[in-house]
């Protein structure tokens, strides 16, 4: 009888014959032993979506020195190059080796709305068709990307759009500095993106190792070179995260607080339940920030809830031994929101009892609102439909 199949890597091929099993495609079987199989561009990955190691190693595994490193991260990223053969100081044969192994992928953004003030918001659908939104907001004297870290978020503040999305998947390394660069190719070489934040779509230490890679190619002189001080990350309290961040990378904190006791904020930023204000607030001050750097507290004033001068004395409190300035965020309403923006009587008058007690305060100008592309109200809606909740506030503060 007359056998047939495959047993773990070997194919039966009738009366005992047995043949290695070729997992490659057909095509690729009838090549020469002597040959190296190459395969197609669909299998190759996207050399982008290497870490820096990663990719340090390939081209060591490679046997080539370390300068060839240097040239091909500054092509991809100071350079972005669209292709392995723009690579002009490589040789020919390296250049023909690293398209054979990988392509060089970009985002381009499917959608681009311009709000009245100038503010655009950017749509970005992923391999996967997921979509993630960033927004550039431009003044006089820079030009501010916000970008996303997560399809959706685990956090859940009940103040924000983004949380009724609950949290479908990270975003890579390479998904997060796409934006930036993704973004820049958009506006053009004449007009620079200046500052980047962390503040889009997901809580960014939730995305802990991608987002740190993240922010190490945006400051790196030899790919986005962007200024430390222009990288801000922020995060609703993820407290064993921020401080770990805090070792690695000296860039800009903001914190989303947003309530003056754990009652309220239990409420508002769910995240509390887990690392309560005592317990924030004491790892703020423990906070590793070189001199003069302050940590900036994100304050959303809700109509009602949390801008009476009580709400102002008690975060007046909280902020004790912290360098500290505050930013007050005005509420931007949305379809369906659970809360009213206060009048702007209140909020300047919250503003000032902060600065006669030495407290820098800012209000922040709200941009974009007319297109959703407000603090709070991201939520890549390509299809108007409500992604499903799959990842609950319960698991936020646990995945790293």
């Amino acid at each position: 009888m007359l056998r047939t199949g495959r047993i773990g890597p070997y194919r039966l091929e009738g009366e005992g014959v047995v043949k290695r099993f070729d997992p490659r495609p057909p095509g690729a079987i009838d090549r020469k032993a002597h040959e190296i199989y190459k395969p197609s561009v669909e299998q190759r990955p996207n050399i982008k979506a290497l870490t820096l190691a990663q990719l340090g190693q390939t081209l060591k595994d490679w046997g080539l020195e370390g300068f060839r490193f240097e040239q091909v991260f500054r092509w991809l990223y100071q350079k972005d190059a669209a292709s392995f053969e723009e690579m002009s100081n490589l040789s020919k044969a390296l250049r023909a080796k690293l398209a054979e192994h990988f392509v060089i992928e970009r985002m381009t953004p499917v959608q681009v709305q311009t709000s009245e003030d100038g503010t655009r918001k950017f749509l970005f659908q992923l391999n996967d068709k997921e979509s993630v939104e960033s927004v550039l907001i431009p003044n006089e004297e820079r030009q501010t990307l916000c970008i996303s870290t997560q399809v959706g978020c685990a956090m859940a503040c009940s103040f924000c759009l983004t949380g009724t999305l609950g949290l479908t998947r990270n975003l890579s390394h390479y998904e997060i500095v796409e934006q930036v660069m993704a973004v820049q190719r958009a506006i053009g070489p004449e007009t620079r993106i200046t500052n980047v934040v962390y503040m889009g779509m997901g809580e960014p230490l939730h995305n802990f190792d991608n987002v740190v890679e993240s922010v190490r190619l945006l400051i790196d002189e030899k790919a986005l070179n962007l200024s430390k001080n222009k990288v801000t990350v922020s995060t609703s309290g993820l407290v064993p995260q921020m401080l770990k961040f805090g070792e690695l990378l000296d860039v800009k904190l903001a914190v989303s607080l947003t309530g003056t006791t754990d009652e309220m904020r239990d409420v508002l930023i769910p995240v509390n339940r887990k690392y309560d204000l005592k317990t924030l607030m004491q790892a703020c001050r423990d906070y590793p920030m070189k001199r003069r750097n302050r940590i900036t507290f994100e304050y959303t004033l809700l109509k009602g809830v949390n801008d009476s001068l009580e709400d102002a004395k008690r975060l007046i409190k909280l902020l004790q031994g912290i360098p500290a300035k505050v930013n007050l965020i005005p509420f931007n309403e949305y379809p369906g929101s659970l809360y009213r923006r206060c009048e702007d009587e209140t909020m300047f008058r919250f503003q000032k009892y902060l600065l006669d007690r030495h407290v820098q305060a800012n209000v922040r100008t709200s941009r974009g609102r007319d297109i959703l592309g407000a603090c709070g109200q991201l939520k890549a809606a390509m299809e108007q439909r409500r992604l499903p909740k799959r990842s609950s506030t319960a698991e936020a503060g646990s995945v790293l």
